[in-house]
């Protein structure tokens, strides 16, 4: 497509948008009395308005019902989770039974470490990521340190190349290929944080499982925003939060998966709780530990209802519209911020460099933009005019329009003010 630096043409794409009623079903922040162009769906998606009849009906059957709400509400609580299982698989590409939701994302990792990191002999180390989110790598030093292990002798950080701000596919295998039979775990961020750079899930989980480690992902940036086929790929397990682009609000539950070749194993591994007994038995109380027959095994206790109605209500949305037509309008919109940004900056005495793969195989929503020569100050117009984005150190914006309620003619209104900030300084 032939793009055009025009409101008018931003407006026909947005005319042409199969997705385009559903900006209005979100809840908008407003800066100087006017509805924000929020680029920051990658920290914390934006509200649906539906969210809050989903929390009410909650709350009204506790009025109502009280403890009898845990199984004659509209929408009992004890099996509320099992809901949300369902559209999840379709999102992350998994058997419904390989999906379970509970706790927070760290928590979850932590818990799934349990079942898969096993280090035993001279199999011991984790392959991750250099620079990881710093959750993840607290996580991993934690654990290693708790099996009596040095974190600098058993985690082994893949390195991007001198110059080089995204990983190379030759080197992530080399690395695992080079730990080999000392690896015992594959531990990545599906998508970096920080660059917005997509991995190849596919090809590494396999690389992982010649040399005998388990794979795992965090897929904090992936789930809802990529696509994904765990089950196909033979991912081992993964965790995600809800509140990125999935929209469920701030802190909120997080999503597992389980391959189903490691269900219906009383020996596996795994720090077990009532919830994950057989739900036939769950309330009979017997000492003994019967796990469910699927990713609910991981269960430790009763949901937390309030934190899963928002989840529910975005996942709704989610099966409305489905992830093929959110990546075709992700393609489109971040292709047309990227045209954008190069517009920009040839119009002005500045130099943007955008971090993120231009592969679109290899990105996603977010682009990562270095504002060489601008600082924070750039920052600080952009946030003060109604453009919702996030810093990172030590000179990068990330953007991510998502797909679900960002516009094309938002993208455009937003090279605007990011040329009049520019001149500003100038």
């Amino acid at each position: 497509m032939q793009f055009e630096n025009s409101r008018e043409f931003a407006q026909k794409l947005d005319q042409q948008d199969p997705l385009g009623s559903y900006r209005d079903q979100f809840i908008f922040p407003k800066v100087n009395n006017k509805q924000v162009i929020y680029f920051t769906g990658n920290s914390l998606g934006l509200q649906p308005k539906v969210t809050s009849k989903y929390i009410d009906e909650v709350m009204n059957d506790w009025a109502a019902l009280a403890v009898e709400g845990h199984f004659y509400a509209d929408k009992p609580w004890w099996d509320y989770h099992e809901r949300l299982a369902k559209p999840l698989s379709k999102i992350v590409g998994a058997k419904t039974s390989e999906i379970t939701v509970m706790n927070t994302l760290t928590v979850n990792l932590h818990l799934l470490m349990v079942s898969f990191y096993r280090p035993k002999g001279k199999r011991y180390k984790i392959i991750c990521e250099e620079k990881a989110f710093p959750s993840d790598q607290y996580m991993l030093q934690s654990q290693v340190r708790f099996h009596g292990y040095d974190p600098d002798d058993a985690i082994v950080e893949i390195k991007k190349r001198k110059g080089e701000h995204n990983f190379r596919i030759e080197d992530i295998l080399s690395t695992i290929s080079s730990v080999g039979e000392t690896c015992a775990l594959v531990l990545i961020g599906g998508v970096n944080y920080y660059t917005g750079q997509v991995f190849d899930i596919k090809t590494i989980t396999k690389a992982g499982h010649e040399i005998g480690a388990f794979v795992g992902w965090d897929l904090a940036h992936g789930a809802g925003n990529v696509q994904l086929e765990l089950h196909d790929w033979n991912v081992d397990f993964a965790a995600w939060c809800s509140y990125k682009y999935m929209n469920s609000g701030p802190g909120n539950a997080s999503g597992c998966y389980i391959h189903e070749r490691f269900h219906n194993k009383k020996d596996i591994p795994r720090f077990e709780g009532w919830w994950g007994t057989e739900k036939e038995s769950r309330f009979l109380m017997k000492p003994e530990f019967t796990p469910m027959s699927n990713a609910d095994a991981w269960q430790l206790s009763n949901a937390s209802i309030l934190s899963l109605a928002p989840y529910l209500a975005s996942l709704e949305l989610f099966d409305e519209v489905g992830m093929e037509t959110l990546i075709q309008k992700r393609n489109l919109i971040v292709a047309y911020l990227e045209y954008i940004l190069h517009k920009i900056d040839a119009e002005v005495d500045s130099t943007f460099e955008i971090i993120t793969p231009s592969i679109q195989r290899e990105r996603g929503t977010q682009l990562s933009v270095f504002l060489h020569g601008e600082g924070k100050r750039l920052f600080d117009y952009l946030m003060k005019n109604g453009v919702i984005t996030d810093w990172r150190e030590p000179n990068v914006i990330r953007l991510a329009p998502a797909p679900f309620y960002c516009s094309f003619e938002d993208m455009y209104d937003f090279g605007q003010i990011l040329k009049q900030g520019i001149k500003n300084k100038n």
